[in-house]
């Protein structure tokens, strides 16, 4: 990272004690070849470790997806590269909590917050690899994400992520410019501040109703947060450094 970066730190909540925060005006990563050593190297205890948790979860599955192995922020734009690896080598990667150095997990958060200032998360389903866990809207990035120029879209990430999780589009929503990336060891979760016309019961209302009509939602429940005491252990630290940064300001 660029030396002259303003980076916030997150506040003294346990979850989030190793996160930092920086504004972001604009992505440009490029996608990549690379040979990743962890997947490689692993490949037998990773494929045990995917079979093991689909056991559990018949509902994942191990297609390609994208991770950031390169990055450097400067004047608010984050420029890097990303490559394409398999669901099975991330799930290990994460839930082994391997720090290879330079591989991090780059995608968009919804940041949905209602008219009257609440915000709303959603309670991953039982069949997801982070069941029970309380997320914004948000996914790594995959194929999909990728453009005309073989570079990494990810404001598209964000808006397929959201219909999918909520069935609300972007369009409808007022949306502010740039992203507020929370920075950890091994991920950059660019969030991207929503403001929708409902309150937040209203809006935790339309989405549920999405959730019913769908044949396996991603979330089983949304949870609505006012302030500091809905904080929740079930958080990512990025969810809780996020809320805790905007209550600050």
């Amino acid at each position: 990272m660029n030396g002259d970066v303003l980076m916030r730190p997150a506040a003294t909540h346990p979850g989030a004690a190793t996160a930092e925060i920086c504004d972001i005006d604009r992505v440009e990563v490029a996608i990549e070849p690379w040979s990743w050593e962890f997947a490689m190297t692993r490949r037998a205890e990773i494929g045990r470790h995917f079979a093991r948790r689909q056991r559990e979860r018949p509902g994942i599955w191990n297609g390609p997806m994208l991770l950031l192995n390169r990055y450097a922020i400067d004047d608010g734009v984050l420029r890097g590269t990303c490559f394409e690896t398999d669901y099975a080598s991330f799930l290990a990667w994460r839930e082994w909590q391997s720090l290879d150095a330079g591989v991090l997990n780059l995608f968009a958060a919804a940041a949905l917050r209602s008219a009257d200032g609440a915000f709303l998360v959603g309670e991953m389903a039982a069949h997801t690899a982070t069941a029970g866990l309380l997320y914004f809207p948000c996914g790594t990035p995959e194929r999909d994400d990728i453009d005309a120029g073989c570079t990494l879209d990810l404001t598209h990430n964000l808006e397929r992520e959201l219909k999918e999780e909520t069935g609300l589009e972007v369009g409808e929503l007022q949306a502010e410019p740039g992203w507020s990336a929370v920075i950890d060891r091994r991920y950059i979760a660019l969030t991207k501040r929503l403001r929708a016309r409902q309150s937040a019961d209203e809006l935790r209302s339309r989405i549920m109703g999405h959730l019913a009509h769908e044949a396996q939602p991603e979330f089983a429940d949304v949870r609505i947060v006012r302030g500091p005491q809905h904080l929740d252990p079930r958080m990512p630290n990025f969810v809780v450094a996020f809320l805790e940064h905007v209550w600050r300001q």
